[in-house]
């Protein structure tokens, strides 16, 4: 990460919402909506200093949005790598294309959401689509990363009966064979070739107010290494407040730096800082556990 970036990502929802429903993945209550192209400008104008990379995505899936060309062009020319997260359905060659684009650094598709979705049904097509970009990318884009994602572990260790499928594709297509039986909690990445790597990881709860209070103490990276802004401008302090149950202020209203200095951001900080949990959605939070048990591990 470049020394004078603060953040090391932002999280940029630039559609909220998505071709599929997955399980893991609750449904957004919010009203359904495609960023502005000149709220998107002004937000790369204003975050380029401050971060090493963009997410386009908090909710929804960025193939969704019609004008990904322009905004990764915007990105470009402010010289904003782009991280891309997307369950990969969509793609057709244009998007492949899309994908290629000079400004991505890394591409991350969720292939455990074409399961949740249909699981009576061939991957053949899907997985064919991905692979193919896949395979044009180590051509074209050697410096390009591509994670397949597989996030529904049942439990921290072993691969999982819905993964079984996926994980025999991959090995027959690029002569891989996982450890079936390695902890995601000590690694959660593995190496096929080139950049390309299997990303492992259990499921986890999003955070709600509906849901019970976990606990007051703890930590977060949120407003330290990253923070979100959803397709309406709203800045929320971390990639799981999907709701913008924290809002911290929006782009247009005010400045991305004003906002980060704002009182309810160093009150979060603060807390933080002395493992106290200021906001009750963080309070529900179940990656609040997660840090806690790595800080855990880290000590034995």
């Amino acid at each position: 990460m470049n020394a004078q970036k603060r953040f090391q990502k932002v999280n940029i929802e630039i559609s909220n919402i998505c071709n599929l429903q997955c399980s893991f993945c609750p449904p957004v209550e919010r009203s359904k909506k495609l960023m502005d192209i000149n709220l998107f400008e002004k937000i790369i104008s204003e975050v380029a200093p401050l971060t090493d990379q963009v997410a386009l995505h908090l909710m929804g899936d960025p193939l969704v949005h019609p004008k990904l060309q322009q905004f990764l062009d915007i990105c470009s020319l402010r010289t904003v790598p782009v991280f891309l997260v997307t369950n990969g359905v969509l793609m057709r060659d244009h998007q492949s294309d899309l994908l290629l684009h000079s400004t991505i650094r890394q591409v991350n598709f969720s292939l455990h959401s074409f399961f949740d979705n249909h699981p009576d049904a061939d991957p053949t097509t899907y997985l064919e689509q991905i692979f193919r970009f896949t395979e044009t990318a180590i051509v074209k884009r050697p410096d390009l990363y591509i994670n397949y994602r597989l996030w529904n572990l049942d439990s921290p260790q072993g691969t999982g009966a819905k993964n079984r499928e996926m994980l025999k594709r991959i090995e027959e297509r690029f002569d891989f064979t996982p450890n079936p039986s390695s902890d995601v909690r000590v690694q959660k990445s593995k190496r096929i070739k080139n950049r390309l790597y299997l990303h492992l990881d259990t499921e986890f709860t999003w955070p709600a107010m509906s849901l019970p209070q976990l606990g007051v103490q703890g930590t977060c990276l949120g407003l330290t290494s990253h923070f979100g802004i959803l397709a309406d401008g709203t800045v929320v302090p971390c990639c799981l407040d999907k709701e913008g149950d924290i809002p911290l202020g929006r782009i247009g209203d005010q400045s991305i730096v004003e906002i980060l200095v704002s009182e309810r951001v160093q009150n979060i900080l603060r807390g933080f800082k002395s493992r106290k949990l200021v906001e009750d959605l963080c309070k529900r939070c179940q990656y609040i556990e997660r840090f806690e048990q790595k800080t855990m591990n880290q000590v034995l």
